[in-house]
């Protein structure tokens, strides 16, 4: 027999499903621009950013996501700046330090989604198998090794632009179910609330130092926002312009709702194997479908985002290259990498990996931005990039894996 927070799940996200799946919206070219971004923002981040948090910063998950929120629109703004004042030039002889920044950015991001395919496709691994309850890192890198190998197959043989033609519906049916899954979190905690039994979690002793370096390798929780800058063959300037801002706002208000609604479930610290799907954990007690929910949620996300980034790195390996890397060659050697990160490293670690990666390339758009910024004698914006390129340095050398 259903429960009431199953059927009021359930009934939500039929509902929901109804606005996220109309055709105007998913035909729409505003919509259809900001989906790409928007989906790598919310792929993996909402799914492992509660439990992450409120370990490392208790109470203050909602004000910890804020900051990571406002140094990500930081860097998202140095990279709409170089949208704007560097394509231009790029297209038209352009100096040749700037030449030279947009292809060490380049190699930055290619190497930045070698670490990310890993990232997404472990918590993919990591969810499916939650089915069968098994936790054992082990078995997550056999089955996310799997995995990874056939995507790379596939990008040989056939090329990835077949799924990545399903984001857009992948995007829907996460905002559908998420969506939902807020609606259960703020009845439940009206209920908790009314009853007096609301709390606040608790959360592993850390110093001050400790919370900082932890929250800055958890930028890979708001990277995404940069895959507008790409968007150039299908949209122009001030459409990815807009898309970027729109996903990051849009991105922005999910995380923020959804940590202020689960900090109350949340107690004591991560476990020491499963602590990337402590969600369903968390979560199980408030409804039997919500479990199913965030699998599902988990397999469709993780999955799109890993197919964009392969599709990513593959294109971005083959122009950094000159061609002499062909698309489909390059796809196979984003997934032999991903797999060796994959054993090398623990999911907390590729975490932070994959953050100081993306950070290195947050780092160089905004020296790019700041230069563009003084050559246009805009001194103000100059220095905000230029203050932003030191953060970016900070974070790489900061950052450290949370520790369970």
């Amino acid at each position: 027999m259903l429960s009431l927070n199953n059927l009021l799940l359930i009934g939500a996200a039929l509902l929901l499903a109804g606005v996220f799946f109309q055709k105007r919206l998913l035909a729409a070219p505003q919509w259809r621009a900001t989906v790409t971004p928007l989906a790598s923002i919310i792929g993996s981040g909402f799914l492992v950013a509660g439990p992450i948090l409120a370990h490392a910063v208790g109470p203050w998950a909602a004000l910890a996501m804020l900051a990571l929120w406002g140094l990500s629109y930081w860097f998202g703004a140095a990279i709409r700046y170089n949208i704007r004042y560097v394509e231009p030039s790029l297209a038209n002889h352009p100096p040749a330090y700037q030449y030279a920044l947009e292809r060490a950015s380049d190699v930055a991001l290619s190497l930045a989604y070698f670490v990310s395919v890993a990232y997404y496709l472990n918590l993919f691994a990591a969810f499916g198998l939650r089915l069968a309850e098994v936790v054992d890192p082990f078995w997550i890198r056999i089955v996310s090794s799997v995995v990874i190998g056939t995507i790379g197959l596939l990008g040989v043989l056939r090329g990835l632009a077949g799924l990545e033609r399903l984001e857009v519906l992948v995007v829907a049916l996460k905002l559908t179910l998420i969506s939902a899954l807020l609606v259960l979190l703020f009845k439940v905690n009206a209920v908790a609330f009314l009853d007096d039994s609301l709390s606040w979690t608790n959360q592993v002793e850390m110093s001050g130092w400790d919370k900082l370096a932890t929250l800055l390798g958890l930028v890979i929780l708001v990277q995404g926002f940069e895959t507008s800058r790409y968007l150039g063959d299908q949209y122009d300037a001030t459409l990815r312009m807009r898309s970027m801002r729109w996903a990051q706002w849009i991105a922005c208000g999910i995380y923020l709702v959804f940590l202020l609604l689960i900090t109350g479930q949340f107690a004591g610290g991560l476990p020491d194997e499963g602590g990337e799907t402590a969600i369903i954990d968390l979560l199980t007690p408030i409804g039997s479908a919500v479990a199913p929910l965030l699998i599902l949620t988990a397999l469709a996300s993780q999955l799109s985002a890993a197919v964009a980034d392969t599709n990513g790195a593959g294109g971005l390996l083959a122009e950094v290259s000159g061609r002499r890397i062909p698309v489909r060659m390059a796809n196979m050697i984003t997934a032999l990498v991903a797999i060796g990160i994959t054993w090398m490293a623990n999911i907390y670690e590729i975490i932070t990996y994959a953050s100081k990666m993306f950070v290195i390339y947050y780092g160089l758009q905004a020296l790019q931005a700041a230069l563009a910024a003084g050559r246009r004698k805009q001194w103000w914006r100059a220095a905000g990039f230029g203050v932003a390129v030191l953060v970016a340095a900070a974070v790489v050398v900061l950052a450290k894996p949370v520790a369970a």
